[in-house]
């Protein structure tokens, strides 16, 4: 049994980790550009704070090597990608992502540490931390559900890889088994909902991943009916949904999805700017 757990473990390590790696295109075109471009800081600032929790939880545990290896490979690399995020980031979105990482990663955990060790009973504080993983497993679960609205809404499934679904499915396979062998509820529960999630956004992938073609060829008929060339949607900016879809890598482990869009696809692609239009008129 144990030795079952430790292989599910482990594929759960290699998966977690390329899911960790997801937003590296992303951020190799904030380097190039200099610039972030509107993406927010909030998905790596959450990312690191989940991992910095589930490795407080499994020292408090024990022959939890497996945990404690990807969750640290997760803090070093959201660390990069925050740090990265406030050297190209405007003056304001800096500010903002500082203040964030310090009320979040500095204080919020901080309490959490303080309160769980002073309040809480040694023989207690490991089911304490636990559920509070498992709370927050489960809120940033749900997060996936504003993506699946705009999917449904818009029938388009730019800004939901098909990939990144399939491999944080896997994870949440792989750490669900992981947790249930180890017979740590806190860690198996989340990952129910997770690969549930995972399901339905590769359901909604097959179901609408054919409007892509549909959808850009209308606005490029709106366009020329319009005669306004130059309201046509950069592909940068298209681009931009679909990556900012990609920093949702939070593995806590095995954490579906969370995607923060700063724009939304059908407002862009779908809506002229009419009050330019008439301006123009």
């Amino acid at each position: 049994m144990n030795n079952l757990a430790f292989a599910f473990g482990l594929l759960g390590n290699i998966v977690s980790f390329l899911v960790f790696l997801a937003p590296v295109p992303t951020f190799h075109k904030i380097y190039k550009k200099k610039s972030t471009e509107g993406f927010q800081s909030v998905p790596y600032v959450v990312g690191l704070f989940s991992a910095m929790l589930w490795i407080y939880y499994a020292f408090l545990k024990t022959d939890t090597t497996l945990l404690i290896t990807i969750n640290s490979v997760g803090c070093v690399i959201q660390t990069v990608y925050i740090c990265l995020y406030i050297c190209y980031a405007p003056k304001n979105a800096k500010i903002e992502a500082v203040k964030l990482f310090l009320l979040v990663n500095v204080v919020g955990f901080g309490l959490i540490v303080l309160l769980t060790r002073f309040l809480v009973n040694d023989s207690n504080r490991d089911n304490v931390v636990g559920w509070i993983c498992l709370v927050f497993s489960l809120c940033v679960f749900v997060a996936p559900l504003c993506v699946v609205r705009q999917v449904i809404r818009t029938k388009s499934v730019e800004y939901m890889p098909f990939l990144l679904s399939f491999f944080l499915t896997l994870s949440a396979v792989m750490w669900f088994f992981y947790g249930l062998l180890r017979k740590d509820y806190n860690i198996a529960i989340p990952n129910v909902l997770g690969f549930s999630f995972g399901l339905l956004q590769m359901l909604l992938y097959i179901t609408y991943k054919n409007t892509k073609k549909a959808v850009i060829e209308s606005v490029e008929i709106q366009s020329q009916i319009k005669g306004e060339e130059e309201h046509k949607v950069p592909v940068e900016l298209i681009e931009q949904v679909i990556d900012v879809a990609k920093l949702s890598a939070l593995v806590c482990p095995g954490i579906a999805p969370v995607a923060v869009p700063p724009f939304l696809v059908d407002d862009i692609v779908l809506n002229v700017d009419e009050e330019k239009i008439a301006a123009k008129k």
